[in-house]
């Protein structure tokens, strides 16, 4: 009876144990994966009230610049958590600076520093591109908090044709409750009489009145 192989041991290197993770160091030398900001996320219905969380990140964006900035001045409750680049750059300009770089530097410094102070941060968000939310997700998720985005819609006429592809591919995944893999824990769409029907939008825990 010929005589069975002999059982032959491999060795694992530390590093390669538990599976993949996005904190081990990678062989070659490149810098670690970026952590995953995935959540279940969810998608809200309009109402007349909006409330999130205090200290959360919200995005307000969409593809005309004064749909997005009207909801915000006319709805957010807390003006000191409303934040956007038009109004950094308005602030630098009656410094006499003119300067789109450092308004940019400045409004991600005040974001920052206010998520990591539990502060509420209510964005007007400028540009439509997913590499933008995802660098104030990748903020708030730094602080472990919870990150919000409204998609105000506008009419045709008042959105530049270098956003529309943008603008659309937001709408696919927004209605197709995709926004949970980009670290967005609620999101919400508003436009016609849903836009009109919001009153206020709050950063407060629930109280027995409301």
């Amino acid at each position: 009876m010929p005589t069975p192989p002999a059982s032959r041991s491999v060795k694992i290197d530390q590093d390669e144990r538990g599976g993949w993770s996005s904190d081990r160091p990678r062989r070659d030398g490149a810098p670690p994966r970026p952590a995953d900001v995935a959540v279940r996320g969810r998608a809200l219905r309009p109402s007349a009230l909006l409330r999130y969380s205090p200290g959360s990140l919200l995005l307000i964006v969409s593809g005309s610049t004064q749909a997005r900035e009207e909801l915000a001045q006319r709805v957010v409750e807390d003006k000191s958590a409303l934040l956007s680049l038009g109004k950094v750059r308005s602030l630098l300009a009656a410094r006499g600076m003119e300067d789109d770089d450092k308004a940019r530097r400045l409004l991600d410094a005040t974001v920052a520093k206010r998520l990591t102070a539990g502060d509420s941060v209510a964005l007007v968000a400028e540009d439509l591109d997913a590499a933008e939310r995802e660098r104030y997700v990748r903020m708030a998720s730094a602080n472990r908090r919870p990150c919000h985005l409204v998609l105000v819609e506008a009419t045709r006429d008042q959105v530049a044709d270098e956003d529309r592809d943008a603008l659309n591919g937001l709408r696919r995944a927004l209605d197709a409750g995709e926004l949970g893999s980009e670290g967005f824990n609620t999101f919400l769409r508003l436009g016609g009489a849903s836009l009109e029907g919001v009153k206020r939008l709050v950063f407060r825990a629930p109280q027995a009145d409301d």
